[in-house]
């Protein structure tokens, strides 16, 4: 299933349980008003339980967001979403929107077909070249993919070299929707979008920020000038 698109790029939170701290339905309640249309949960560090319930909180702020938006509708916005890295049962039992798969993780057949058929499957690619082989071979099962490092990471020390704009401009062009990820900022998010992108993924500049809400505008503020231009 492709992800449900308004004519705005996606801006993908990527969060780990230390990022969400005590009261993760707030702030991801808050994200998603300040412009954040997926909240994806990355964390191997906690038992399964504390994910569970990190879970549980941001599908609860997914939905108060939502009846927000039921009785107030606004105009072209995506959809919030919540999705689990690798953990598919614990996006079942949370009621998430889907799952992100690493290496290491299922085979996207296999992931399909534990989920129901609204929920998203993605994936994380490092190279145009993994991309290129998805292509060959389309996996109707893949609703969108990382791409990462476009730029060199802002959260952590880059493990591989940086994709760069012209590759992604590329990798954009085989068909499948993809997330820039990796050392985006405002005015890189506008570069991503105008290189193809169907949106951006993001951890460091929203988790290092001093005002998290006021980045989060800033980034989608980028996004949203892509279209304009």
């Amino acid at each position: 299933m492709a992800p449900q698109r308004s004519s705005r790029p996606i801006l993908c939170a990527v969060l780990d349980g230390r990022a969400l701290g005590g009261a993760p339905e707030t702030l991801a309640r808050d994200l998603f008003e300040a412009g954040v249309d997926w909240i994806q949960l990355r964390d191997r560090s906690v038992a399964s339980l504390e994910l569970a319930q990190l879970a549980k909180g941001l599908v609860d702020a997914r939905n108060q967001v939502l009846n927000q938006r039921r009785t107030d509708p606004t105009t072209d916005v995506n959809e919030p979403r919540v999705l689990i890295n690798r953990r598919v049962d614990i996006a079942l039992c949370s009621d998430a929107d889907g799952v992100h798969l690493g290496f290491d993780a299922l085979a996207e057949t296999h992931a399909r077909s534990l989920l129901p058929e609204d929920r998203l499957v993605g994936r994380s690619f490092h190279s145009v070249q993994e991309i290129e082989s998805h292509a060959l071979r389309p996996d109707p099962n893949l609703a969108y993919a990382h791409l990462a490092p476009i730029w060199d990471p802002l959260s952590k020390r880059a493990s591989r070299p940086a994709v760069g704009i012209l590759l992604l401009e590329k990798a954009c062009a085989i068909g499948l929707p993809i997330l820039a990820q990796g050392g985006v900022d405002p005015a890189k998010a506008e570069q991503a979008v105008a290189a193809g992108a169907a949106g951006i993924a993001v951890t460091g500049i929203i988790t290092g920020a001093r005002n998290p809400m006021a980045v989060t505008r800033q980034l989608r503020e980028g996004l949203d000038r892509a279209l304009d231009a």
